[in-house]
C-alpha cells in the first residue's frame, strides 16, 4: 500500500451526493419531497436503498444532474461502484431497471485470499464484476469498454461512499465501524452519567449487534443505541430481554419502545425527555430517531479523518484513519475527464454526515468534503 496525498471525495463528486434522507447536498437538484411529488410517489416516506422507489428517485436525480452540465447528452448506461453484493447489487439492478439502462457494477471487498474476479450476469444487459481487490478497478474500466459499455459522456457512474470511496471494505472499513461504536458509547455514557457501566454496555452492544437479533433491532444502529441506553438505565435486564426476544415474546423494536413508553415513570430522571424525543421520532417514521447519537457519530467520524501526519506509516493510517480509496479516486477522476456523470450515494444518516450550523461555523465540513489521506495498492 502507498500514500497518495490528501484529498476529499468532494474533489470528484462535488456536492452531487445523497445521504440517507435522499435530498441532494447540491441545492440545484430537487429535494426528496419535490421528487416524490414529480414522480407521484407516496410523500413522507424515505425509501431504503434496496427498494424500487429509491431507484426511481435516484434515476430522476441523475437525469436532472445530467441536464445541469450536458444538456442534450442522454444517459445511455449505468456504472455502479460499491462494496456489498446484497445491498449495492440490488440497488444497481433496480436503478438500471428504473432508468431502462444497461449497466455493470463493480463490487469490491478485499480479503487475504488470492486475487480473484467473478463476472455474473443478472439479466440481459446487466452484470456484476466481483473482486477481492480494489486494485482491479482499472481492469473493470477496460472490461466495461469490452462489453460495449464504455465509461464516457453517455455513462452515469454511481459511487457508494461508505466503505467504497472512503474506508474501503476489507482494507480500512473497520475504522468507520470504530467511529460508530465510539459514538454509541459516548452518547449512552453521557446520558447515564455515573450510572454508566462500560463493561455492561460492551456486552449488550456486542450481543445485540449480531445477526441473530436483526429482526428485533432491524439492523438499525439508532435502535441498538437506544436499547443499550435503556438496558444501562436498569429498566430491563439484558439476559431477560435476550431470552424474551429468543422466545418470540419481543419481536420488534417498536414493541420494545412501546413497552418502555408504558413504564416511563420508572426511568431515571433525565432519561424521560430523551426517550420522549426518540419515541416521537419513531412514531413519525424517522429511520434515524436517536439524533444525539448520530451527531456524535459525525464528530467521531471526522475526528478520524486526516489527523495523522503525512509521514506516518501507511499501516498506521490504515489502522487509525478513515482513508480515501485511491483506486476509486483515480478512476473517478479519469471518468470525469471523459465526460461521465458522477453521483454519490450514502446510506449514512444526514445527521451523521453533515455538520450542524454551529459546527459549520467552527469549520467542520460534510464527510464528503473533509480532507483525509488517500491510500491505495501499488
Amino acid at each position: 500500500m502507498e500514500f497518495y496525498g490528501r484529498a476529499a471525495v468532494g474533489e470528484y463528486l462535488g456536492d452531487r451526493i445523497v445521504y440517507r434522507n435522499l435530498s441532494p447536498v447540491d441545492e440545484r437538484l430537487p429535494s426528496l419531497s419535490v421528487v416524490q411529488h414529480e414522480l407521484f410517489l407516496p410523500a413522507g416516506n424515505i425509501p431504503r436503498k434496496t427498494q424500487p422507489e429509491y431507484a426511481q428517485v435516484v434515476v430522476h436525480l441523475l437525469h436532472r444532474a445530467r441536464a445541469l452540465d450536458a444538456t442534450g447528452t442522454p444517459i445511455g448506461r449505468l456504472i455502479f461502484i460499491g462494496d456489498t453484493r446484497m445491498n449495492d447489487a440490488t440497488a444497481f439492478a433496480n436503478i438500471c431497471r428504473a432508468g431502462e439502462w444497461p449497466g455493470l457494477a463493480f463490487i469490491g471487498s478485499e480479503d487475504a485470499q488470492p486475487a480473484n474476479v467473478e463476472r455474473l450476469s443478472i439479466e440481459a444487459g446487466m452484470g456484476l464484476y466481483l473482486s477481492n481487490r480494489w486494485s482491479v478497478l482499472a481492469d473493470f474500466d477496460r472490461y466495461c469498454a469490452s462489453q460495449g459499455l464504455p465509461i464516457d459522456e453517455y455513462a452515469a457512474v454511481v459511487i457508494d461512499l461508505d466503505k467504497t470511496a472512503i474506508g474501503a471494505r476489507g482494507r480500512n472499513a473497520h475504522v468507520i465501524d470504530q467511529a460508530r461504536v465510539a459514538a454509541v458509547r459516548e452518547t449512552v455514557a453521557r446520558l447515564l452519567g455515573e450510572d454508566f457501566d462500560q463493561e455492561s454496555f460492551i456486552k449488550a452492544y456486542n450481543q445485540l449487534n449480531q445477526v441473530e437479533f436483526h429482526l428485533f433491532t432491524a439492523d438499525n444502529q439508532d435502535y441498538l443505541a437506544y436499547i443499550c441506553l435503556i438496558l444501562g438505565s436498569g429498566l430491563y435486564d439484558q439476559e431477560e430481554l435476550v431470552n424474551r426476544v429468543r422466545a418470540g415474546e419481543v419481536v420488534s423494536f417498536r414493541q420494545f419502545i412501546d413497552q418502555v413508553e408504558g413504564n416511563t415513570g420508572e426511568l431515571p430522571s433525565g432519561l424521560a425527555s430523551i426517550h420522549s424525543e426518540i419515541y416521537a421520532n419513531v412514531r413519525a417514521g424517522d429511520p434515524t430517531p436517536f439524533k444525539p447519537f448520530r451527531r456524535n457519530e459525525f464528530l467521531a467520524t471526522v475526528e478520524r479523518m486526516g489527523f495523522l501526519e503525512d509521514d506516518s506509516p501507511v499501516e498506521k493510517m490504515l489502522a487509525e484513519e478513515i482513508l480515501l480509496t485511491q483506486e476509486v479516486r483515480q478512476l473517478a477522476e479519469q471518468w470525469q475527464q471523459r465526460g461521465a456523470l458522477l453521483f454519490g450515494l450514502s446510506d449514512k444518516p444526514d445527521e451523521a454526515s453533515l455538520p450542524t450550523l454551529a459546527l459549520s461555523q467552527k469549520g467542520y465540513r460534510p464527510i464528503h468534503q473533509t480532507i483525509t489521506h488517500a491510500v491505495g495498492d501499488r
